[in-house]
């Protein structure tokens, strides 16, 4: 394939996947509203087109299942059949089978890999049932026209009506051997005064409407067209090349910036010398601009996230019976495209379990007073440099007893940890792997993966989760996450000769303390900070470096993951920088606790920490008296 039909499957690609999820959003939409006509038509032109361009690559099994979906759909336009959710259920099964066809152009560039007979022979016996059902009217016996009925002096009844008659003067002219009609009554007048103006005054009618309709079309496309030429389509990996060579760019700032300090202390005075830091200043200022540029041509609404819930609340309302709204709020928040793939998973699995465990059935509700509707909210907003996805539900709530049992039961805690536990504490049980408390494994839950895999995608992204409930009213999880995941703000601290960078979003505090301030409660070390008990880490202790305990001073990063706060025991404090986050590779990406690593400004390496791994270390007990 060279490279001009390269670029027209990925741009074919890329707008079929925009055309499919939007048509999710529009069938969820038809079945609250069959009646509108104007979005049966938008869905109409999506899945001509779709089939249009598919022709043009030679694609013949999705051109199949997207006509037959077009016929349907046709149907339903012209008032041949009705919107009804057995039409759509079927209709969303030929999208998901276009879905699955796309997916295989886009892996292997041929679309013969996915079985389309099934989905094309239903959508047929559909249309053929709509029109079984027509030729079953159409052979109906006919009415008898509500007109005027009369009998004359014979007995034969006459019809009488007030339309004029059909001139067959020409008719008759044309047949010479045909003889006239016979007729008793009155000739007719080929038109009355009044009938000869009507018909030229409905047309010049229609005329004028069909003008202004096309003036107005004209006029609401110019801005539509303006908009398209202002808008280029760029692939992803043109924008992670960029932001790689920012990244780089930016850690060679740092590097210059560090080396313009020491020039600028050991050649204070020299003219040079400060022309050189004005330079570097210059930099610095355009490289945070670049970087910032380039930043927000990465930024998504959140709404590209959001768009597949609708129908997939859709789905598992009608598969568990239940009534459930969505609500959802923030659809335009923006947060960068790395963040915003990754967070998909995550929101589905929370969707899930509170449709699944969380929301009540129906019966469940009305015993319980509640509506028989049960709701789903999903809201982003910004929070400083970070963003916040809020999921909940107005359910039964996270039952605290139930989830203890089944810790204890599958082992995954010990009776003895679990009496020293708050319920805040038992509530986040639901995130180790292999927790469940469905009684029966089933295609929606029971294997325990769901919130271990929460978890997971959040922590990889240096973000935070949070857990709240109230037993009969429902759960909420909050999940913080930094904007980007590419460049990020890092305090820099010292272990001996160890450096490592801690992400800045979780910092509260930095204090100075003695080794004689750390206590130990239940084999825990903590620090009374304040009149709060604060649980401790030691990096040295950690991740296993000699350590020197002549030193009687040293720090105490306090960090917040969600509600919990602990602080991290170092040496010293370096300097606040901004730092790009590398890989590890596959060899070093199982290591606990360590997210990353950058490239400081004096050119070492230095480890990116995961606060929410590392909170893991910390025994239960210390938070338990935290509380």
């Amino acid at each position: 394939m060279n490279d001009e039909m390269a670029e027209i499957l990925n741009d074919f690609l890329a707008e079929s996947t925009e055309m499919l999820e939007a048509l999710d959003q529009h069938f969820v939409k038809l079945e609250a509203e069959p009646t509108n006509t104007d979005l049966l038509n938008e869905i109409f032109r999506c899945m001509h087109s779709m089939k249009g361009s598919a022709g043009f690559l030679g694609f013949a099994h999705l051109v199949e299942v997207a006509h037959q979906g077009e016929s349907l759909l046709n149907k339903l336009r012209q008032g041949e059949m009705s919107v009804s959710p057995f039409i759509i259920d079927i209709i969303l099964e030929a999208v998901d089978v276009v879905k699955l066809i796309t997916a295989d152009i886009r892996d292997t560039g041929e679309d013969t890999h996915v079985e389309t007979a099934l989905i094309v022979n239903k959508l047929t016996l559909t249309m053929d049932s709509a029109d079984d059902l027509k030729d079953m009217m159409s052979n109906a016996p006919v009415a008898k026209p509500s007109c005027p009925v009369s009998e004359d002096p014979s007995g034969n009844a006459t019809v009488t009506q007030d339309v004029v008659a059909p001139d067959t003067s020409s008719t008759l002219a044309e047949k010479p051997d045909a003889q006239p009609i016979p007729t008793d009554s009155p000739p007719v007048p080929e038109s009355s005064p009044s009938e000869s103006e009507s018909v030229p005054v409905l047309s010049d009618v229609l005329t004028k409407m069909q003008e202004a309709a096309s003036r107005a079309s004209s006029v609401s496309k110019k801005p539509k067209e303006k908009e398209q030429e202002l808008t280029v389509r760029v692939e992803t990996k043109r924008l992670d090349h960029v932001m790689n060579l920012v990244g780089e760019l930016v850690l060679g700032r740092n590097r210059l910036m560090k080396l313009g300090h020491g020039i600028e202390e050991q050649y204070e005075t020299d003219p040079l010398v400060r022309e050189l830091t004005g330079a570097f200043a210059q930099l610095n200022l355009v490289t945070s601009d670049l970087q910032l540029a380039v930043m927000k041509t990465r930024m998504v609404p959140i709404r590209k996230v959001f768009s597949k819930f609708p129908r997939l609340v859709r789905d598992l309302s009608n598969k568990l019976g239940k009534h459930v709204r969505l609500e959802l709020i923030g659809e335009e928040t923006e947060v960068d495209k790395s963040v915003a793939d990754e967070l998909s998973d995550p929101l589905v699995h929370l969707v899930r379990n509170a449709m699944d465990h969380g929301l009540e059935t129906v019966e469940e509700r009305k015993r319980t007073g509640k509506s028989p509707e049960g709701s789903v909210r999903l809201a982003a907003y910004h929070e400083g440099n970070s963003i916040v996805i809020r999921i909940e539900d107005d359910g039964r709530g996270l039952q605290v007893d139930k989830i203890a049992k089944s810790a204890v039961d599958k082992g995954l805690i010990s009776k003895s940890e679990l009496s020293s536990m708050s319920s805040k504490d038992v509530m986040k049980l639901i995130l180790l792997p292999g927790f469940s408390t469905a009684a029966q494994v089933s295609d929606l839950s029971g294997r325990g993966v769901g919130m271990d895999v929460v978890r997971t995608n959040i922590s990889r992204m240096n973000g935070s989760l949070e857990l709240e409930s109230e037993l009969g009213r429902g759960c909420q999880v909050m999940i913080k996450l930094p904007l980007t995941v590419a460049i990020i703000q890092a305090l820099l601290v010292e272990v001996q000769s160890s450096t490592f960078a801690v992400p800045l979003a979780s910092v509260v505090e930095a204090v100075k303390i003695t080794k004689e301030d750390i206590k130990s409660v239940n084999g825990q070390a903590v620090l009374n900070l304040r009149e709060r008990i604060l649980p401790l880490l030691d990096l040295a202790q950690t991740f296993q470096i000699p350590h020197d305990h002549s030193n009687d001073e040293c720090y105490v990063v306090v960090v917040s993951i969600g509600a919990q706060r602990f602080g991290v025991v170092v040496d010293r404090l370096r300097a606040q920088e901004e730092v790009v986050i590398k890989s590890l590779g596959n060899f070093l990406a199982n290591i606990d606790g360590v997210a990353g690593a950058t490239i400081a400004g004096d050119g070492k390496v230095v480890l990116i920490l995961d606060m929410a791994s590392l909170v893991e270390n910390i025994s239960t007990t210390a938070f338990s008296s935290m509380q």
